[in-house]
């Protein structure tokens, strides 16, 4: 039974590595069907708004594309696993309380935990989307590996678990993007 929420149509679960560009695609793909009709969900969202009241940091600024939680993130990290491994679905349940959309993008999902989660109370109607990117193009994004986060579970939990539904290239070139995302627009339109 799905929880809190409405009955969504499809569930799309994006995961990629940092600087990939999931936020950008997922951002994208809501500025062309609507707010009305897709939502975008962080699971990152209410763990950084914990993580910050317990540590008196800004959230807003947790949430931004900024540097701000850099120095932050490997305590994050370590702080979100331990809430996971006491309920694997702490994050995913917070998520999804309230929304009313028929289309849901989880713009970060990092976890087999996740996507077990999200396929237990959702079903058939759940789908992976894994956005790829060369090392250059995350480079040239700001992109520097970090030991203790870009070889942490975070990153690394979902690179070897077989197939995706589908597959985004997002490697900088905006053709085969944008034909990408056309394709995904359709198979969208196709579930409302």
């Amino acid at each position: 039974m799905a929880p809190l929420g409405g009955a969504p149509r499809l569930v799309l679960l994006f995961s990629g590595k940092r600087k990939s560009g999931k936020d950008f695609v997922t951002e994208a793909l809501q500025s062309r069907l609507g707010a009305d009709v897709c939502a975008v969900l962080r699971l990152s969202g209410p763990l950084k708004e914990q993580y910050a009241q317990e540590h008196g940091l800004d959230f807003q600024r947790l949430l931004d594309a900024s540097t701000y939680k850099e120095p932050f993130r490997r305590d994050m990290i370590r702080w979100g696993e331990e809430k996971r491994q006491a309920d694997p679905g702490f994050f995913c349940r917070k998520i999804v309380e309230g929304v009313s959309q028929p289309v849901w993008l989880v713009s970060d999902t990092r976890r087999v935990s996740d996507i077990q989660w999200f396929r237990e109370a959702y079903g058939a109607v759940t789908q992976t989307v894994r956005v790829v990117a060369t090392e250059q193009s995350r480079q040239q994004r700001g992109w520097v590996f970090t030991p203790g986060v870009d070889d942490a579970e975070s990153e690394c939990g979902l690179d070897n678990i077989g197939a995706f539904d589908w597959v985004i290239e997002n490697h900088g070139d905006e053709q085969r993007l944008e034909e990408q995302l056309e394709q995904l627009i359709e198979f969208v339109r196709s579930r409302l």
